[in-house]
């Protein structure tokens, strides 16, 4: 029997002549948006983390289409280290004005001021020290679900995670002390201060990300997009230059076509060279591609000092 057949015979038709990568995206947004259903109906306070690129520009879409022509049931938050790229937080701004929802913004830059993130240097990535702003961000507001577009595909330590990820009552994961997900019955009971992670998109790969901009016809920030940048080579990474990330001793600057696959912290999140300038264009070069967006743009992924899962067990997301 098809995997359809057991839907109403309008939406069996229309998935049943749909193109083969229509049909896989249409089933990954159903159970993403069933997902985003399920957090507002368990959930009493939750929250969805938008920093203004590509993943959470899909979450934004899916809750869309989860709750519109009602307004979200819940605000979107975001970390901001103050060292992001200026694009994008314009980006940011102006696509939540453009929903007319609640955007909250935290910064790593008050958590210094007020002495709760001490930098062992003044050129330390802010990257690692946006959990300590979240888990105040989360008991200031008193979230008990923070909704992101983290996904398995991403790192191996991500890959761990289910949809519905657990933290105690200081933020951290446990991923031995995680809840079944079988058939996909999910499980937000939280005690007052504990709260869940959750990943709507977990299942979704790079390439699932640019189809599905592609076909839902999303503007991104246009750094996504190939354009020449002044840039050094530092071991297998190109680093782009900005006043943040400057040139090393005898580092020659080039200017080069290069394009963001992810959009972090300026000081850990490196280019790639490319000339994919198109969303059809980029979607080629990523399904051509055999590294990780992860493996091939973030600095600080290089050293077991900050590996993924050490940081998702002090809170990071």
């Amino acid at each position: 029997m098809s995997d359809v057949a057991f839907l109403e015979p309008p939406i069996r038709d229309a998935l049943e002549a749909a193109p083969a990568d229509a049909h896989h995206l249409g089933w990954l947004e159903s159970e993403a948006i069933h997902i985003l259903r399920e957090v507002a109906g368990q959930c009493s306070n939750p929250a969805l983390l938008f920093s203004g690129g590509k993943d959470s520009l899909v979450l934004l879409r899916l809750a869309e289409k989860a709750f519109r022509p009602g307004r979200f049931p819940f605000p979107l938050l975001h970390i901001d280290t103050g060292h992001n790229f200026p694009e994008v937080i314009a980006f940011r701004d102006r696509r939540a004005a453009e929903l007319g929802e609640r955007l909250i913004v935290r910064s790593v830059e008050d958590s210094i001021a007020r002495g709760r993130v001490v930098l062992a240097r003044p050129d330390e990535s802010r990257n690692r020290h946006q959990s300590v702003t979240l888990l105040d961000a989360i008991e200031e507001f008193g979230f008990d679900a923070c909704i992101g577009g983290a996904r398995r595909d991403e790192e191996k330590a991500r890959a761990k995670e289910r949809i519905f990820s657990f933290r105690d009552a200081f933020g951290q994961w446990d991923p031995k002390n995680q809840r079944p997900e079988l058939w996909n019955l999910y499980n937000a009971r939280v005690h007052k201060g504990e709260h869940v992670r959750v990943f709507p998109i977990s299942n979704w790969t790079e390439l699932d990300i640019w189809q599905y901009i592609a076909r839902e016809r999303l503007a991104v920030p246009e750094i996504y997009l190939a354009h020449v940048r002044p840039v050094v080579r530092r071991g297998a990474q190109l680093v782009a230059v900005t006043s943040l990330t400057q040139p090393r001793e005898r580092e020659i600057v080039e200017e080069i076509s290069v394009r963001f696959r992810t959009v972090g912290d300026i000081t850990c999140t490196a280019p790639v060279a490319s000339s994919a300038a198109t969303l059809e264009a980029i979607i080629a070069e990523t399904a051509a591609t055999t590294i990780t967006e992860r493996g091939a743009t973030r600095l600080d992924d290089q050293t077991h000092e900050a590996s993924m899962e050490l940081r998702k067990r002090e809170g990071y997301f």
